[in-house]
């Protein structure tokens, strides 16, 4: 049975070299164990086993460990700008063997493998086993829910560290984006044109989402009125953002009602 606790104070080890004044090495721990919180609901809210829900809550510790060394060497979380940080993290935990400081037990290794290599991905690869994949979909969706609630519950840290907001509320959404999320499609990186693109696609995170559960998380802490509110500050952009929070909050409710 995987020791979660030794797991989490193999991570508190791992992460003391890093310089925690440093906003995004902040973000990045906070957002990890808030991410093992959600994908911990997650199972329990499928009725998963005990031995199921402590590989999420694993894979979940995990999942983000290659953005440590990815801000130290590029400072930044761009992948685009530096490396994917989701292949950056198996490399270090399987070719430099990081992995058997959280647990000695190998039997996991090409679930935790897999799920954290497509944490990231817009798509998850083809071929995975169906204990692959339950764990794919988990990681993925308890990370998207706690980037809500990053961008909800810490904008000051977001405003200094992200994103200039004040900056980004005066960009309009470009058509392409502003379709795509009306027909509840997410944008590759590539068709970004501005900061404010990238940020709508954060709300997109919506219409990837596996299970109801970060869905109900999101619509109880209102996080995507709270994500957008920071923008919403100019009129000319104004209704263009009540656009995307009409069409979030309908898309949830819709998916909640549905109960998948």
């Amino acid at each position: 049975m995987i020791d979660i606790k030794h797991a989490q104070r193999a991570f508190r080890d791992y992460v003391k070299p890093y310089d925690i004044t440093n906003g995004k090495i902040e973000i990045k721990i906070k957002h990890t164990y808030r991410t093992v919180e959600v994908a911990k609901k997650i199972a329990e809210d499928l009725h998963l086993n005990e031995e199921q829900t402590l590989l999420a809550q694993l894979i979940s510790l995990l999942h983000d460990i290659g953005r440590f060394e990815q801000v130290r060497i590029y400072d930044t979380f761009r992948d685009i700008d530096s490396v994917d940080h989701a292949d950056l993290g198996v490399k270090i935990l399987f070719e430099e063997g990081e992995i058997r400081k959280f647990t000695g037990d190998t039997q996991y290794d090409d679930i935790i493998y897999k799920a954290i290599k497509n944490h990231n991905k817009f798509k998850i690869e083809e071929g995975l086993n169906e204990e692959e994949l339950l764990q794919a979909k988990i990681v993925r969706d308890a990370d998207k829910t706690d980037i809500f609630a990053r961008f909800a519950q810490d904008i000051e840290l977001c405003k200094n560290v992200l994103y200039d907001y004040k900056e980004m509320a005066k960009q309009t959404i470009s058509p392409k984006i502003m379709e795509k999320f009306k027909t509840y499609e997410q944008a590759n990186r590539d068709e970004f044109t501005s900061d404010i693109d990238s940020y709508i696609n954060i709300i997109s995170f919506i219409f990837d989402y596996n299970f109801i559960t970060g869905l109900k998380i999101i619509k109880q802490n209102h996080y995507i009125e709270r994500t957008m509110e920071p923008i919403c500050i100019c009129e000319d952009t104004k209704e263009q953002m009540q656009t995307i929070i009409n069409i979030a909050n309908t898309y949830i409710e819709k998916r909640i009602k549905k109960g998948c």
